[in-house]
C-alpha cells in the first residue's frame, strides 16, 4: 500500500490514484469503528485540531468535530461570527494567533478560492481544506467516492451524471477530478450559464438533463448556490425545477439500480424532488455517515498514521 506523504490536504487535483485509494481504504477501517457500541479510540490522543469555519456549515463542521472526538483528538471550533475576523482581523493574523497555541491541524473553510493553499504556504500547522470558495472541497469528493464504492463495489467504469450549478460548485470540481482519475465516465449537466467549458476535456457537457442521466449508474445533484451568484444565471427556481429538477419520472431514464447523491444542503422542489430524496435510490444520509469515516481517515493519515 502506498505511504501517505502529503503534509496537507488542499484538493483532489494534486492527489494520485494511489493516494486517493489509500484514504478510501483507511476510511473502511474508520467506518468499522463507527459501528462499535463504544465509538472511541485513542489513536489521536494528545493531538489538537482547530476547526476554523469562515462560512456557514452544518454537515462538514459537525462531521470533522465528530471525527476528532472518535479519534480522541482535542478540538476547538471557531466560526466567523464569533471570531476577531468580524472585528476586521485578517485571515492570516487569525490563523497565526491560533498557531501560537500549537495545534497540529487546522481545518479551514473560507469563501475565497485558494485560502487553504495560501495558509499552507505560510503556516507550520497541517492544513485541511474544508471548502474554499468555488475552488475545491476534497473531503466531500472523498466521501462521495467512498459511498459509491460501498454501494457499487467500484468507481471505475461507472457512468456518473453531475447535475446543477456546476459553475459555482467546489463539490463538482473536486468530484470531476476524483471520478475521472478513478476511471468513471462523467457527464456534467446544467443550464448554459452554469456549465463552464473548462471541464470539456475531462467530462461530457450536456444542457439537457434527460439525455445526461440516460443510462447513468449515479446521479449527483447540486444545489443552486445563490450566495455566489452575482447576476441572473437562471430565471426562476420554479422554472429551474421544471427543466433541471430530478423527479422520479426523470430518474427512470437512468439504470434500474441507479443511486442518487447530494452534498447538501438540499433545496427540495428546486434541484431535487422530495420523492427522489427520500427514495430507496437515495444515498444522501449514507454520505453524511461516511463523511465522518473519511474525515477520520484524513486526520489519521495526516498526523502520521500512514507511517506506522
Amino acid at each position: 500500500m502506498t505511504e501517505w506523504t502529503k503534509r496537507h490536504l488542499l484538493g483532489i487535483e494534486p492527489l494520485s490514484v494511489d493516494e486517493i485509494t489509500l484514504i478510501l481504504d483507511t476510511a473502511v477501517q474508520m467506518r468499522e469503528i463507527m459501528d462499535r457500541p463504544i465509538k472511541k479510540v485513542p489513536t489521536l490522543r494528545g493531538r489538537t485540531v482547530v476547526n476554523l469555519f469562515m462560512e456557514a456549515s452544518t454537515r462538514t463542521r459537525a462531521s470533522f468535530e465528530m471525527a476528532e472526538r472518535i479519534l480522541s483528538a482535542d478540538s476547538l471550533s471557531i466560526q466567523a461570527a464569533g471570531s476577531s475576523v468580524s472585528k476586521g482581523e485578517s485571515l492570516l493574523d487569525t490563523v497565526k494567533n491560533l498557531e501560537a497555541m500549537t495545534p497540529d491541524v487546522i481545518v479551514v473553510r473560507h469563501s475565497s478560492a485558494g485560502a487553504a493553499n495560501f495558509l499552507a504556504r505560510t503556516c507550520q500547522s497541517r492544513i485541511v481544506n474544508a471548502g474554499d470558495g468555488a475552488h475545491e472541497h476534497p473531503t466531500q469528493a472523498l466521501l462521495d467516492a467512498f459511498t459509491l464504492r460501498q454501494a457499487k463495489g467500484r468507481i471505475a467504469g461507472l457512468k456518473v451524471a453531475i447535475v446543477g450549478d456546476v459553475l459555482h460548485s467546489r463539490v463538482a470540481r473536486s468530484n470531476i477530478h476524483l471520478l475521472t482519475k478513478m476511471g468513471a465516465e462523467v457527464t456534467l449537466c446544467a443550464p448554459p450559464t452554469l456549465l463552464p467549458q473548462q471541464f470539456s476535456s475531462l467530462a461530457t457537457l450536456n444542457w439537457r438533463i434527460d439525455e445526461a442521466i440516460e443510462g447513468a449508474d449515479v446521479v449527483m445533484m447540486l444545489r443552486l448556490q445563490q450566495e455566489r451568484m452575482t447576476s441572473a444565471f437562471i430565471s426562476t427556481a420554479r422554472e429551474y425545477h421544471a427543466q433541471y429538477g430530478l423527479t422520479l419520472a426523470r430518474l427512470k431514464k437512468a439504470k434500474n439500480d441507479v443511486v442518487v447523491l447530494h452534498p447538501g444542503p438540499m433545496n427540495r422542489g428546486v434541484e431535487i424532488a422530495s420523492e427522489v430524496a427520500d427514495s430507496k435510490a437515495s444515498l444522501i444520509l449514507d454520505q453524511v455517515t461516511n463523511g465522518v469515516a473519511v474525515r477520520m481517515a484524513v486526520l489519521y493519515l495526516l498526523l502520521g498514521g500512514g507511517r506506522e
